[in-house]
């Protein structure tokens, strides 16, 4: 069992990717809301719903973890390919990736496409989830040197995430969700 304390009204984000903690790191100050990065590696389950992914890991977790924390999972879903990758998107990044994704796609008309997030919070007591999403294309080609993930692929109003720097995460799929988590907390 992992007993944490953190700071008072702080909590921790549980995480491997740098990139994911420093974006929700920046919602968070938005919200005046402190958050601690935990990089701590945890099974990636695997099924058809992203949110009872995270609710599921979360509540592994918080068997290990007495302290408020929070996850979050994300998908790459498109239309074209019934939904793939979806809630595999990771294993799918790591094994083909980018170039993997746009190979599927050639001679597709139809790029349509949807980034999904979901955040599940530990209140210490139990689990809620969140969730956000944003539509957008697959690209014919990678575009863009910023963010991470599939964002050189995913575009949004004629740009794809790594072209769009700091915007893209005014409008993503993560600022969605985490606007929603954050604003709830500050209700409570």
């Amino acid at each position: 069992m992992v007993y944490l304390v953190g700071r008072r009204g702080s909590m921790y984000f549980i995480t491997t990717n740098p990139g994911k903690f420093n974006e929700v790191k920046r919602i968070a100050n938005e919200h005046n809301i402190e958050i601690n990065w935990l990089k701590l590696k945890y099974p990636e389950l695997q099924g058809d719903d992203l949110v009872e992914i995270a609710k599921e890991s979360a509540r592994i977790l918080s068997t290990k973890i007495r302290d408020k924390f929070f996850i979050e999972d994300s998908g790459l879903f498109i239309e074209a390919l019934k939904g793939f990758p979806g809630p595999y998107s990771s294993y799918v990044f790591k094994t083909i990736g980018n170039k993997g994704i746009l190979k599927l796609m050639e001679g597709q008309t139809n790029r349509s496409a949807y980034f999904k997030a979901v955040v599940a919070y530990f209140d210490g007591d139990q689990v809620h989830t969140f969730t956000g999403k944003v539509n957008g294309t697959i690209s014919r080609e990678l575009r863009g040197f910023g963010g991470f993930g599939f964002d050189p692929i995913f575009e949004y109003k004629g740009r794809t995430f790594a072209e769009m720097g700091e915007e893209k995460n005014k409008v993503s799929h993560r600022r969605i969700a985490f606007k929603k988590f954050f604003e709830w907390l500050t209700r409570k």
